[in-house]
């Protein structure tokens, strides 16, 4: 064994054994454990997810103060650590890779461990000397990972998911905002990729909106189910170790210090052994993803262009497009939209198998649900905001390229058909294809209808809203 360095090392001791840690490290020897055992993928649990083991630390020693469990100036210290860490210190002390030993015991110790020796050092101790402030007996007292865990999972995605929610509505209120403004422009319906009837594109646009407000709604019900915390469920459910007060006490002070709608679960075994909410809030978060994966085709398609495409719309231009080809420009913001929403995918396939994972009272693949919920919340957070602010609030249109379109569709040809039959319509078109002529030109030549009653039927604007008996008897 090497012998320590008092100035670059202290040693520290735990049930396996005694093991160098970095003298200047506020960590412990189970965080330099997870360390040496897990180079993995050089990633952390996101600073939010740790800020909200470290609500749960803070909560849970004033409960436990003020039930007698914790003595008063050990506890009032760990709040006062706790504070620091909230307030932007010691994140740098977090090293504790993403894919780690199972159910996140590793992290939670991590963060027992700076709290404690943040609150050593501020009592005059050293670090290290856990005979002043303990990271199992007083840190966690009446807690496990089991219980920690899952509850700084709900709260951090909650939190995250708010931001989430509030982008997704502006995101939607962009759309809803060009459907109004593209309400008059007429171009060609497209079903197949084929030309169809004609259609308003504000009324396009609105199908974007409705599409989204709809998707954006079921995060919203999903967030429901993560407000009911498992925390004094202790280490199988049963509370064992806990005081019969603490859980009740510990959520509402929770609640006060997040700012979120938290209550206490009505079966901490539930609570516990189950991942349903964060697949149920993935899933939602997976519709939202294969909508925008719609649109931003959508939109790249009827921006396609601009001499050879179809060059119905117009997205900002916000970077040039090639390293070769000089003037090009791309539609960078739908194509990022597509990559995050693609990831996303492929982050909602690991949630639900890890949460399928999951065995009796634990499911010990938390570290990876917890990791890839919030990665999916965040980047889609963050692209959404984008996607609004870079691209669709500056989309404009061409008009006339649009009208030109919907007045050279084939699709126009289906209004005849309470008029003249569906086999005589498709009889006209098949000549407008074969000779290149208009469908107008066809029934004049043929007398199928006056000039009049032509001009009445075939108005593009007209043929974009239901039609009376009447008008096209």
């Amino acid at each position: 064994m090497n012998t320590p360095n008092d100035e670059l090392f202290r040693m520290e001791k735990d049930s396996m054994g005694e093991m160098l840690v970095p003298h200047e490290a506020y960590y412990g020897i189970q965080t330099a454990r997870a360390i040496e055992n897990f180079p993995i993928s050089g990633q952390q649990s996101y600073p939010l997810f740790t800020m909200a083991i470290v609500h749960i630390k803070k909560a849970s020693a004033a409960v436990n103060i003020e039930l007698g469990c914790l003595d008063g100036k050990i506890g009032n210290v760990i709040i006062l650590a706790c504070d620091r860490i909230l307030n932007g210190d010691f994140h740098d002390q977090f090293l504790v890779d993403v894919y780690q030993a199972g159910a996140g015991t590793s992290h939670h110790m991590n963060v027992n461990e700076v709290i404690a020796n943040v609150a050593i050092e501020m009592l005059g101790g050293r670090k290290g000397n856990y005979a002043i402030v303990h990271p199992n007996d007083h840190v966690n007292y009446g807690q496990s990972t089991n219980d920690v865990y899952p509850t700084a999972m709900r709260i951090a995605a909650l939190q995250m998911a708010h931001k989430l929610v509030k982008n997704m509505h502006g995101l939607t209120e962009a759309f809803d905002q060009k459907a109004m403004e593209f309400d008059s422009i007429i171009k060609s319906a497209r079903t197949h990729l084929q030309d169809a009837v004609p259609i308003r594109v504000g009324q396009e646009f609105s199908g974007y909106t409705a599409s989204l407000l709809r998707t954006t709604r079921g995060i919203e019900k999903a967030m429901e189910s993560l407000e009911e915390l498992g925390i004094g469920g202790s280490a199988a459910g049963t509370g064992i170790n806990a005081h019969p007060a603490y859980t009740g006490k510990v959520v509402e002070k929770l609640r006060q210090m997040t700012h979120l709608n938290l209550k206490e679960s009505k079966n901490k075994f539930e609570a516990m052994q189950s991942n349903a909410p964060f697949v149920a809030l993935s899933g939602a978060i997976r519709a939202v993803a294969v909508e925008l994966i719609r649109i931003a085709n959508d939109l790249r398609l009827m921006n396609s262009g601009p001499n050879t495409g179809l060059a119905e719309i117009e997205l900002p231009a916000i970077q040039p497009g090639s390293s070769i080809m000089p003037g090009k420009v791309n539609p960078v913001i739908p194509e990022m939209l597509a990559m995050v929403c693609f990831s996303i995918l492929g982050n909602d396939a690991s949630i639900v198998m890890a949460a399928q994972a999951g065995q009796f009272e634990l499911n010990v693949m938390m570290p990876l649900i917890q990791y890839k919920m919030l990665d999916s919340i965040l980047i889609l957070t963050n692209a959404a905001k984008a996607f609004c602010d870079k691209c669709v609030s500056g989309i404009t249109v061409n008009a006339e390229k649009c009208r030109d379109y919907a007045l050279r569709s084939l699709g126009i040809a289906t209004v005849l058909n309470p008029l003249i039959g569906y086999a005589k319509a498709a009889d006209v078109v098949k000549e407008s294809m074969k000779t290149g002529k208009s469908v107008r030109d066809i029934i004049l030549e043929r007398n199928i209808l006056s000039p009049e009653k032509i001009d009445q039927v075939l108005s593009p604007l007209a043929m974009t809203e239901p039609r009376k008996k009447e008008a096209i008897m």
